[in-house]
């Protein structure tokens, strides 16, 4: 037994092998691309594909995006390269390649765009969230206190919406 482990750790080998199999040598480029393409690139690509040539210099990125989308994503090609050649560290990438598909996708691009950002939970109810900060108050660590908490406020919230008729 090795205890605990994150998550990330346990599937690494298993998020790399499959990413190296469509030529994601950094599978950061798959787990971070709103972060490397900007919140508004991101909400209307997706990277597919990343194909070496035979001659080594450089490879092509092919990108998923919306047909209406394109000429946008068109006039931002350099500026992405540059970002995605950031996270790669040096010039691995020396062209983006667009496929237009429709907005749900086909074939390759059948992964939804996302058409607005994920909506902020609600304020928990003001009686739960003191139940929680109560819970964990004996705990002297902020970090593992508000975790705590925010766990307390899950249950406590579950359990009211599975009691309730």
């Amino acid at each position: 037994m090795r205890g605990f482990e994150p998550t990330a750790r346990l599937l690494a080998d298993r998020i790399r092998t499959a990413g190296e199999a469509r030529g994601f040598a950094v599978a950061r480029l798959l787990t971070h691309w709103p972060e490397i393409a900007g919140e508004e690139l991101a909400r209307v690509t997706r990277p597919v594909k990343v194909h070496y040539g035979r001659e080594g210099m450089g490879a092509s990125l092919t990108l998923l995006t919306t047909g209406a989308m394109a000429p946008i994503v068109e006039m931002q090609k350099e500026a992405l390269r540059e970002r995605v050649n950031a996270v790669y560290g040096y010039a691995a990438i020396s062209r983006i390649l667009l496929t237009q598909t429709a907005a749900s996708g086909f074939a390759e691009g059948q992964a939804q765009f996302m058409s607005a950002p994920p909506k902020a939970p609600p304020p928990p109810d003001p009686a739960i969230a003191a139940k929680a900060a109560e819970t964990a108050a004996p705990i002297r660590d902020e970090g593992l206190r508000a975790a705590l908490e925010a766990l307390a406020q899950n249950i406590l919230t579950r359990r009211k919406t599975k009691d309730a008729p």
